[in-house]
């Protein structure tokens, strides 16, 4: 079911981490349906923001270069908003492991601030949290329904999931109308590709633009739910206009799609590059939560959304972005 095209036309709208992967092009499609967008970033090197995501709309926007866990900035942005899509993140489930506090200041602590903020200054705005698949932990059906069991395997998943927390505390407590969805493998165009932390998909077609080798732990065979970032824009407009205030949703495609066949994907689309398997790394069990599919009847019940870009068709378009534009990333 299509997003009403005059829905947003008007309505005003925050986006933290705008000028981030899922961020930026969530404002590109806002912009595009006559919302007046306002984009918080903090610019950090490690993370995704980066100036060139808002290349042709940023005299269509206004553009904040800042942080979450400024309470004084934060007040002053969500005043008036319609929508808050809370996208800024910490976004690294590795670094969180060395970087415990920094995931716990800017994942929870963060958050807090967006969450206090809004219910203090602009309690009608309806906020839309990313969360993360990582709040599950070790698998144990699939596909994977919101009411799985959540036991994270990394501080990231944890202090996810501690996000979710709050945004339901504060729906429950306060009425604040809070949205959460869980992302799975996001990937597409403005993704960063610079190293290997968080975007599996964009690393690896960096390496195979570049003539480089893929590595693959064991045989390639861990189904994954890649999602297309237009996708992921869609389903962040349509729960922002139809999602049941409270609830968390899983977003997916249910495509089943193995990690090697990823790679097979991205190496014929890159035109160049090759592939090696090597043994897994010693415990990786524990870090390795086995085979994942978003089950998404929730969201498709409750806001019609179903994906539209099949893995081959998204890869495909992924790599056209790169070709052209892969100094800026």
């Amino acid at each position: 079911m299509a997003v009403n095209k005059d829905s947003f036309i008007g309505k005003k709208v925050l986006i933290t981490g705008g000028a981030g992967f899922i961020g930026s092009s969530l404002t590109h499609a806002l912009v595009a349906l006559g919302a007046e967008v306002t984009v918080l970033d903090a610019m950090l090197p490690l993370y995704g923001g980066n100036d060139f995501n808002l290349e042709g709309i940023k005299d269509k926007i206004k553009f904040v270069v800042g942080d979450i866990r400024d309470k004084n900035l934060v007040e002053k942005l969500v005043s008036g908003q319609d929508y808050i899509f809370n996208l800024a993140a910490q976004v690294s489930y590795i670094d969180s492991k060395t970087e415990p506090f920094l995931d716990l200041d800017i994942n929870c602590n963060g958050h807090l601030t967006v969450l206090e903020a809004v219910k203090n200054i602009s309690p009608a705005a309806r906020i839309i949290f990313s969360s993360s698949r990582m709040v599950y932990g070790k698998l144990q059906t699939n596909p994977v329904n919101e009411d799985h069991p959540t036991n994270p395997l990394s501080i990231y998943g944890i202090h996810k999931l501690t996000g979710e927390k709050y945004y339901r505390y504060y729906h429950d407590t306060f009425g604040l109308d809070t949205i959460a969805a869980r992302i799975p493998n996001p990937y597409g165009p403005r993704q960063q590709i610079k190293h290997n932390k968080y975007s599996i998909v964009g690393w690896f077609l960096r390496q195979a633009l570049e003539g480089r080798k893929i590595t693959i732990f064991g045989d390639g065979k861990q189904v994954r739910d890649y999602l297309y970032i237009d996708d992921i824009v869609e389903a962040l407009l349509h729960l922002a206009l139809r999602g049941v205030s409270g609830e968390v949703y899983n977003l997916g495609t249910e495509e089943k799609a193995t990690l090697i066949q990823m790679v097979d994907l991205v190496l014929k689309e890159a035109g160049s590059g090759e592939k090696e398997h090597v043994s897994w790394p010693d415990n990786y069990e524990k870090n390795e939560s086995g085979n994942y599919v978003a089950g998404t009847s929730k969201i498709k019940r409750d806001t019609g959304w179903q994906p539209q870009i099949s893995l081959e068709g998204g890869i495909k378009r992924m790599a056209e972005y790169y070709k052209k534009y892969k100094e800026y990333y």
